[in-house]
């Protein structure tokens, strides 16, 4: 069957750890009692009637059938009240793959700036497979970006949340409110996204990955200071994330990748490249520094780097033009 019905009894109540939270509702970490591994649940919000919450499942039954190690995997649904609050409330969630390494948001908080050239190289890499597999699934993620791109014990990118920004859309143009309402994703949104009339096509993640490969290899947030209104004010006009700041001579390859990304956030939504040729793009820059991204992860494993109570500064260890000129050499 594609679902299983976790029901609250399988679930170790005493375990249930918060670990983050967006417009959909909240997100939970948990033990199975019976598979003896911990596991995601994402709780939507009180707002958000079960009915649009199916509109979602549809499309993890096509990911059921057709797993991809760089998609999220869905393992149910849950049924049950939660462990704390009122135990007569009946609360119904999705039941995920838990990402013990957080997402590139909470990687790139924990390191102040840029990520290991290679580690970077390997996410491009890895997010665009993940995303050409969605979209030859026929599936659209609509809000791509560094919190929804999921990271394994071997920093390896899973895509998050494929879909649910439809549904906190749906719910939030309901209720009377705006797109700007929508968790700040709006700064990853293509400038025809931004037009009333405006339904959804592949063209719109194309935009968004061009973006997230500006914040990945920059290290930071685009717009920081921009709010909805200046941000949908200016993009139609053709303002883009600056890319002067990157020294192109850091490393091999990362000129392809800026002239990439600017081709990705192309204004004509049909000069936009597609994901299949993102992967020959980048495929071969990765395999030439595979065993350089392992002696990276095998460091963080060593110093038992975590997103959450980790215990020194990958930044300073990882992140000097030193420490990566001497890599680039082996």
């Amino acid at each position: 069957p594609f679902l299983c019905c976790c029901l609250q009894p399988l679930l170790d109540s005493a375990q249930w750890e918060p670990v983050g939270f967006g417009g959909f509702g909240h997100v939970f970490k948990a033990r199975h009692k019976d598979w003896g591994f911990d596991v995601a649940i994402k709780i939507p919000h009180r707002y958000i009637n079960l009915s649009i919450l199916y509109l979602y499942l549809p499309g993890t039954k096509q990911m059921f059938k057709a797993s991809c190690q760089f998609v999220l995997r869905v393992y149910g649904n849950y049924l049950g009240s939660l462990p704390f609050g009122p135990t007569t409330t009946m609360r119904q969630g999705i039941v995920m793959e838990y990402m013990r390494r957080g997402s590139v948001q909470s990687l790139m908080s924990k390191l102040s700036g840029p990520q290991p050239w290679p580690l970077v190289f390997r996410l491009a890499h890895q997010v665009a497979q993940g995303m050409n597999f969605l979209h030859t699934m026929n599936l659209m993620h609509h809000d791509l970006k560094p919190s929804n791109v999921l990271l394994n014990d071997d920093l390896n990118a899973k895509i998050a949340d494929f879909g649910l920004s439809r549904v906190s859309t749906s719910v939030s143009n309901s209720n009377g409110g705006t797109k700007a309402e929508i968790g700040g994703s709006y700064k990853y949104m293509p400038p025809e996204a931004f037009e009333t009339s405006y339904k959804p096509v592949r063209a719109f993640d194309r935009y968004s990955y061009g973006i997230l490969l500006w914040s990945i290899v920059t290290g930071k947030e685009p717009y920081p200071t921009a709010d909805y209104n200046l941000v949908a004010l200016k993009i139609p006009l053709g303002d883009r994330p600056h890319c002067g700041e990157i020294d192109l001579m850091k490393a091999e390859g990362l000129k392809e990748m800026v002239h990439l990304m600017e081709r990705c956030w192309e204004k004509n939504p049909l000069n936009r490249p597609t994901f299949k040729g993102f992967i020959v793009t980048f495929k071969l820059v990765s395999l030439s520094l595979y065993w350089i991204i392992l002696y990276f992860v095998l460091l963080f494993k060593s110093f038992d780097f975590s997103l959450n109570n980790g215990y020194f500064s990958p930044k300073k260890q990882f992140c000097n033009r030193k420490w990566c000129a001497g890599f680039a050499v082996l």
